[in-house]
C-alpha cells in the first residue's frame, strides 16, 4: 500500500499526487481500513473457491455462489447455498475454515496480533484502528488485549475441540478430530457453519447434552466480546467492572432466559421440533435456541418447521445479536440496552438516562439511535425488495434478511433457491451486518465530518409523539 512506500517511490508519484493524497484520506479513517481489510479477505476467499480444487465435484463454481460463500464465511454468517460437506472438498473447507477464523476476529486483529509479536513498532494510526477493530473503549492498552484476544482464541477453540472429540471421534473415527476443530472454530466465532452433511447442522445431536452444552458455551464466550473478557480478568470484583461489561451480562442473562422460555412455551407441543423430545431434551433445546439464534446460526431443530411466532420471536433475537467487539453480529445488547434505559428515563421524567447508576452521554445515545435506525431501515428495504423479486412467504424472506444482517446464519431453507440479485442483496446484508452499519455508512461517506461541530444553529421547534 502507498502508506509503506519509501521516500524516493513517493517522488516518482508525485504526477498522481492528487490520487495520491485521495486514497491518503480513504486510509485515514478506522472504518475504511475495516470496510476494506473485510472486502479484501472476501475476494481472496472468493477466488480460492473459485478453484476446481475447492469443489468435490472439480468443477469450477459460479461467481456469485463462491462470493456468496466467501462472505458469509468472513462475516462469521453460515448462510448457505450450498451444503458444506458435500459441495466443498477438504481443501475448500479449509478455506471457509481459514475465512471464518480471519472474519471472528478481524484482519486487523490478526495483522496487529503479528506485527507485535515479531517487535515491530505499531504507530498512533494503527493502534486506533485495532481500538476501531475490537471496539475497545480506548486505544491505550489495545496491544495487550489483541494479544489476548488471539491467545484466549485459540485456547477456547481447543477446549472446545477436546470436549466436542469425546462425541464425534467415537463416531467418526479419526477424522472426528477434525469434525471437532471445524466446529469448536465455527462456534467460538459463531459463524454456524457445520460439515454434517445436507443441511442438517446439528439437529442429529438434539439429545447430545455434550454437543449442544459444548457449542452452546462457545457460542456465548465468543458472544460477549474481547473487551468483556479483559474487564472481568482485571476487575474480578463485579463491583469494580465496567458498565460496559455489567450491561452485556445483563442482557445476555435476560435474553437467554427469555429466550429459553419462549421457545419451551411456544415449542414444545409442536411434533415438527420440540414436541418429540423429553423434558429435559426440551429445556436443553429450547435453551441451545436462544443462544444460537442472537449470533450463530447452528440450530438442533428444524427451523423452517417452527411456528410462525417463534420466526418472528427469533428475527427479533437475530436483530439484536451479541456483544460490541466480539463474534457475533446484530445491533448489539448494549445499543438495545441504552435505548430501553432512554425510554424508561422518558417515562418517568428523567433529564438524565441512567444504567446502573452510571450517567449515558448524548453522543452514546444518538448514536445508538443511528445503528437501530439504518439498521431497521436495511432490513425493511431489502425484505421488501426480495419479496417483490421472489414473491414468497414474507416471515420466510424477513427471516433470511434478519438472519443475514445478524451474521447469524439460521435459515428457512430458501437461500439456495434464491436468484441473482436477492443473492447480492443476502451478500450486501451480511457484510452490511459484520462491519456494523454505522462503520459501513462512515465508510461510503466521502466528506469528512465535524468541521462544522463549533457552529451554533437556531433551534428549531418540532413535535413528536
Amino acid at each position: 500500500m502507498y502508506l509503506t512506500l519509501t521516500f524516493c517511490q513517493k517522488e516518482m508519484l508525485m504526477e498522481n499526487q492528487k490520487n495520491i493524497s485521495s486514497f491518503e484520506k480513504l486510509l485515514a479513517r478506522p472504518a475504511n481500513v475495516i470496510f476494506l481489510s473485510f472486502l479484501s479477505v472476501i475476494l481472496i476467499g472468493t477466488l480460492m473457491l473459485l478453484l476446481p480444487a475447492a469443489s468435490k465435484s472439480s468443477d469450477a463454481t459460479d461467481f456469485i455462489d463462491a462470493l456468496f460463500t466467501a462472505t458469509s464465511a468472513t462475516c462469521v454468517t453460515g448462510l448457505i447455498v450450498f451444503d458444506t460437506a458435500t459441495k466443498w472438498s477438504l481443501f475448500g473447507q479449509i478455506v471457509i475454515l481459514l475465512l471464518i477464523q480471519i472474519g471472528g476476529l478481524g484482519l486487523i486483529t490478526l495483522a496487529t496480533f503479528f506485527t507485535s509479536i515479531l517487535g515491530k513498532k505499531i504507530g498512533l494510526k494503527g493502534r486506533i484502528v485495532a481500538q476501531e477493530q475490537i471496539s475497545h473503549i480506548s486505544f491505550t492498552g489495545v496491544l495487550d488485549l489483541i494479544k489476548k484476544v488471539v491467545i484466549i482464541t485459540l485456547a477456547a477453540e481447543a477446549i472446545g475441540t477436546i470436549a466436542l472429540s469425546f462425541s464425534f471421534v467415537p463416531e467418526y473415527g479419526t477424522r472426528g478430530i477434525y469434525v471437532s476443530f471445524f466446529h469448536a472454530v465455527s462456534a467460538f466465532c459463531n459463524a454456524g457453519f457445520d460439515i454434517m452433511g445436507n443441511f442438517t447442522s446439528l439437529t442429529a445431536y438434539s439429545s447430545n447434552w455434550l454437543v449442544v452444552l459444548t457449542v452452546a458455551a462457545l457460542i456465548i464466550f465468543g458472544g460477549l466480546g474481547f473487551m468483556v473478557w479483559q474487564d472481568v480478568y482485571s476487575s474480578r470484583k463485579l463491583k469494580n467492572m465496567l458498565l460496559h461489561t455489567k450491561m452485556v451480562a445483563a442482557m445476555t442473562v435476560i435474553l437467554l432466559f427469555a429466550g429459553t422460555v419462549f421457545f419451551f412455551l411456544f415449542e414444545r407441543s409442536n411434533a415438527s421440533t420440540l414436541g418429540p423430545l423429553s423434558l429435559q431434551n426440551k429445556l436443553l433445546n429450547s435453551f441451545f435456541m436462544s443462544v444460537t439464534t442472537r449470533t450463530a446460526g447452528f440450530n438442533t431443530i428444524d427451523i423452517n418447521d417452527m411456528s410462525e411466532i417463534s420466526k418472528i420471536f427469533t428475527c427479533l433475537f437475530m436483530f439484536i445479536g451479541a456483544a460490541p467487539g466480539s463474534t457475533a453480529g446484530g445491533v448489539k445488547v448494549t445499543t438495545i440496552a441504552i435505548l430501553l434505559a432512554v425510554m424508561m428515563s422518558q417515562i418517568r421524567g428523567r433529564q438524565e438516562t441512567l444504567v446502573f447508576g452510571k450517567r449515558i452521554i448524548q453522543p452514546v445515545i444518538m448514536k445508538a439511535l443511528t445503528i437501530v435506525g439504518l439498521s431497521s431501515l436495511w432490513v425493511i428495504i431489502t425484505t421488501t425488495v426480495i419479496l417483490g423479486i421472489e414473491g414468497g412467504n414474507f416471515i420466510n424472506v424477513l427471516y433470511e434478511v434478519t438472519s443475514a444482517f445478524g451474521t447469524v446464519g439460521l435459515s428457512t431453507g430458501m437461500t439456495p433457491s434464491l436468484s441473482l440479485i436477492p443473492k447480492i442483496l443476502i451478500i450486501l446484508t451480511m457484510f452490511f451486518g459484520r462491519i456494523g452499519p454505522l462503520t459501513f455508512a462512515i465508510s461510503m461517506t466521502l466528506k469528512s465530518a465535524g468541521y462544522d461541530n463549533k457552529m451554533i444553529r437556531p433551534e428549531g421547534k418540532v413535535a413528536v409523539g
